[in-house]
């Protein structure tokens, strides 16, 4: 759907069915659906593997604000006669120019391509067991697919009806519309931008030139 052809507000179930007119919905989905036929195929396992979950969600928060502000914002520099600009940065760009193009928002699926058996191997090299290695495949991709749809969400035309997703919504915003340089989280509001020092009163924070034009 282009910008000109979206409108100011969408139920729902509107957005929804929209979400899954786009690869990477389908790509997440089955590397999670693998993960988990992997899981229940391992067999029993340890109650340990239960920190795998609540410690990638304990450090969520401040993965996504580094990832967001030196992967994503990562400036182009040449490096031995080379210009270094990832293919992520680069969509990141397009993302920050026109943030209510829809096919902007989510990840893009050459990344996604590599990224699975890059994430496999980890699990495999990090984990003692199978069972193990599954559950922190199945928490990754169980992550990525909320990651995902927190995302779209925000820049859909879908509301916010809750309190704390009016938060979120509004925290995510004024990244994109106040300033590039503050407001870096997606899936949460006022965690790892308090501690690494991005939150600032919006009132005390001029609009920036470049929001919509990352690094001028």
């Amino acid at each position: 759907m282009s910008t000109l052809e979206r409108r100011t507000s969408a139920t729902m179930g509107e957005v929804f069915a929209e979400f899954w007119r786009h690869p990477s919905p389908y790509l997440l989905g089955g590397c999670l659906a693998a993960a988990i036929t992997g899981r229940v195929l391992a067999g029993p396992g340890d109650l340990g593997e239960l920190a795998i979950p609540v410690g990638l969600l304990a450090v969520l928060p401040v993965v996504e604000w580094l990832v967001h502000v030196n992967i994503l914002h990562w400036r182009p520099r040449r490096v031995a006669g080379l210009t270094l600009d990832p293919l992520l940065a680069r969509k990141h760009r397009a993302h920050h120019a026109d943030p209510r193009a829809i096919p902007l928002v989510f990840i893009p699926w050459q990344v996604q391509l590599w990224l699975a058996p890059a994430w496999t191997a980890l699990a495999w090299l990090v984990t003692p067991t199978p069972s193990a290695m599954f559950t922190l495949l199945v928490s990754i991709y169980a992550i990525k697919s909320t990651y995902e749809w927190t995302h779209y969400l925000l820049h859909s035309d879908y509301r916010p009806q809750s309190a704390a997703y009016r938060r979120i919504w509004r925290h995510h915003r004024l990244h994109h519309f106040k300033s590039e340089h503050y407001w870096f989280t997606v899936t949460t509001a006022g965690t790892a931008d308090r501690l690494f020092g991005t939150a600032p009163d919006p009132s005390t924070v001029p609009t920036s030139p470049t929001a919509r034009n990352l690094h001028g």
